[in-house]
């Protein structure tokens, strides 16, 4: 019995994944919830478990290629007992008048585009109606669609229309792009590739705006020298500063909870928990794991599971449901010697974070007395459509305040 085999549902708010290899190929017997291919998501890589026990007969989608839940990815052969195969066959049968199933079916097939086609079509304004398809029962592939790119198909009405006076970004290939000799050609694929379409689209999607705040952290600093061999001989790991940004960040959310919100349409969503995402790189890409109800815990918390989630992303462990529900990013630019940054918003949040360099300066203190103190700078990036300069700025202010006053008289 022919089964259809479709993308499923990989999380809460997840609405496509990428295919970046298939575990199977044609012919390869499987047994239900055996893994058939890896596919990645919100920048986590999961495994999508066969949904029938039999044959493998025909991959749809391609390697590479982003397809919506519930498309048909590939087809399996199933075995079926006799009296099933004859119920559905007569039924089949009383339905489609003779003549017609053969041609009604292939009909069918071969205006059934996968979402890769749909997208190749459109960026490159060609009609599918025109396209003489190669796949099964006529069916048009992505490697038509490429082939008709490729020899100047007819352009749409769409395509025809004037431009429009907005830049549009795109990620796919630049045709001015041309090779020249000893260059290396590097293939955007899987977490890569993820990466480069969530940050266009937070930049087409998002008006950004930036601010930025120097903050005195020598006493936080002096602080932390003093517990971090202690904290290092309970723990087990180094006591970095992130986790006390991360404390006032949660604090000062609290107080102005516009900035842990998201932008839906005709309407704003405030977040009541403050869920903290925090890049990690690991050697291929870069992973934003969260730290969930962050303004629950103390300094030792947050410090635990900064160390738990990176070590699981350098070790590719990392799970979907620990990528999900971020309300604000705390992004740690400072850790690779970076002193001013304007980092691009983690869609769908409304504001990111950079921690810069801690770094040791000369400051005009009261009295003009010049002393040498370590300051920090705080880049903040905005979605001009919920928040304005003046909130930000209060926000920033807020922070400010947190840390220069640090005394630490709290449990960490």
């Amino acid at each position: 019995m022919r089964k259809e085999v479709t993308m499923p549902q990989l999380g809460e708010s997840v609405t496509e994944g990428t295919i970046s290899q298939w575990l199977v190929k044609p012919g390869d017997k499987v047994k239900k919830y055996d893994p058939i291919a890896e596919v990645l998501s919100d920048k986590v890589s999961a495994e999508i478990p066969s949904s029938y026990t039999g044959e493998i007969s025909e991959l749809v989608a391609e390697e590479n290629e982003t397809v919506a839940v519930g498309t048909l990815i590939c087809y399996m052969e199933t075995e079926e007992t006799q009296p099933d195969i004859v119920e559905k066959a007569s039924a089949s049968y009383a339905e489609t008048a003779p003549g017609q199933e053969g041609g009604e079916e292939e009909k069918s097939m071969k205006k059934r585009y996968s979402p890769v086609v749909w997208r190749l079509a459109q960026e490159n304004g060609l009609s599918l109606e025109n396209i003489e398809g190669s796949g099964k029962q006529g069916r048009v592939t992505k490697k038509d669609v490429e082939k008709a790119i490729r020899e100047g198909a007819e352009k749409t009405k769409q395509e025809e229309a004037a431009p429009s006076p907005f830049p549009i970004y795109s990620t796919k290939p630049s045709e001015n792009q041309e090779e020249r000799e000893g260059d290396t050609i590097i293939p955007v694929t899987g977490a890569r590739k993820v990466i480069a379409d969530n940050m266009v689209k937070s930049k087409q999607e998002i008006p950004h705006a930036w601010t930025m705040i120097e903050v005195d952290v020598t006493d936080l600093v002096a602080y932390r020298n003093s517990v971090k061999d202690d904290f290092k001989q309970k723990e087990g790991f180094s006591l970095t500063y992130l986790p006390f940004f991360m404390k006032a960040v949660s604090e000062s959310l609290q107080l102005f909870p516009s900035l842990n919100s998201t932008w839906d349409g005709d309407r704003i969503i405030q977040r009541k928990e403050v869920n903290l995402s925090m890049a990690v790189a690991s050697e291929e890409a870069l992973y934003v794991p969260v730290i969930k109800r962050a303004d629950e815990k103390n300094i030792r918390g947050l410090a635990r599971d900064m160390q738990s989630l990176a070590t699981k992303v350098r070790q590719g462990t990392i799970k979907a449901e620990e990528m999900k529900s971020g309300t604000f990013t705390v992004n740690n630019t400072g850790s690779f010697g970076s002193v001013q940054s304007m980092p691009i918003i983690n869609h769908p949040q409304a504001a990111i974070l950079s921690v810069e360099s801690i770094v040791k300066r000369p400051v005009v203190m009261q009295g003009d007395m010049i002393a040498i103190r370590y300051m920090v700078n705080l880049c903040l990036s905005l979605d001009h459509r919920i928040l304005d300069g003046l909130l930000c700025g209060r926000f920033l202010a807020d922070l400010k305040q947190r840390l220069e006053n640090y005394k630490g008289t709290e449990n960490i």
